[in-house]
């Protein structure tokens, strides 16, 4: 079992263990607040359920049907978690609404309070550590179960601030009033992954900085090639597919093109070691210039 395996179980239990206090600090408050808290950690749980198994579907590796791969599985995780998300704040906004009607004060609220902030401080450790060993190991099922939970972090937050306020003044339509503004962030919460989500699924190119730091690879170590033209990337989950043609000159025997062939792939998968690179020869004739120039 891989570390990204690891790390999708362990998501699991920590969400059982945060939900677990959560309705807790739910049920001894009757609190509408941390009703949505409770059932936004229901939601990772879940996600966090959808996300092992698409981690390990991408890890299958690439057979007869699937030739690039299995790496996309992990986007559908993070596209189901925005759903579940959107889906889990429009719950909170029909228990806000109903808050709303018939504000009722609180009891026990400080052990509530107590309890749910314990939860969350366990929330943002782990969030941390997927947030950053998703961007590591370039998962996006990871990486989103990271951001969810950091969401869930400042949303619990905010929500123990309000209760606060609303067990000093005594005003009890705070409560709903505040799982409405969690329903609200929550939504966009849901839209951001599932906007990166989409993007991934839509192969996406490379960012900008990325992508000039491909072209001066190629420029550095195309040495005896004339130009490299139509770059195109994309991503897969932590693979990136990078295709070019490269123009060298006509005379030029076959060996010597695939030894620049293969300097220019090893330079580019030392700069990251999930890199797929396709390169395409041609004979001078066919040079746009119009590409990158390594002459």
């Amino acid at each position: 079992m891989d570390k990204l395996q690891k790390l999708a179980i362990g998501s699991i239990f920590v969400g059982i263990v945060v939900l677990g206090l959560k309705y807790v600090a739910f049920r001894i408050t009757g609190s509408v607040a941390l009703y949505s808290d409770a059932l936004e950690s229901i939601i990772n749980v879940i996600t966090a359920i959808a996300a092992l198994i698409a981690i390990r579907v991408s890890a299958t590796p690439a057979d007869s049907n699937h030739p690039y791969g299995h790496h996309k599985a992990e986007y559908f995780a993070a596209v189901i978690e925005g759903v579940l998300v959107i889906l889990a704040a429009l719950s909170i906004m029909r228990q806000a609404y109903f808050g709303f009607l018939e504000p009722k004060p609180l009891d026990a609220p400080l052990q509530g309070v107590l309890i749910n902030g314990f939860a969350g401080v366990i929330n943002a450790i782990w969030s941390w550590i997927l947030i950053r060993s998703g961007r590591k190991m370039r998962s996006p099922a990871l990486l989103a179960d990271g951001r969810h939970l950091l969401a869930d972090v400042v949303t619990s937050a905010g929500v123990l601030l309000g209760l606060g306020l609303a067990i000093l003044t005594g005003w009890h339509v705070l409560d709903p009033a505040l799982a409405g503004l969690v329903a609200l962030h929550i939504l966009w919460s849901g839209w951001g992954l599932m906007k990166e989500s989409v993007g991934g699924l839509m192969d996406e190119a490379m960012p900008k900085d990325a992508l000039d730091r491909v072209r001066d690879l190629i420029s550095a170590n195309a040495d005896g090639a004339i130009e490299a033209h139509d770059l195109r990337t994309r991503h897969a989950g932590r693979m990136t597919f990078i295709e070019f043609h490269l123009v060298v000159p006509g005379a030029m025997s076959v060996t010597d093109a695939h030894d620049i062939c293969d300097r220019l792939e090893r330079a580019l998968k030392d700069e990251d070691k999930h890199a797929q690179v396709t390169i395409h020869v041609e004979p001078d004739d066919k040079a746009k210039h119009a590409g990158i120039v390594v002459l």
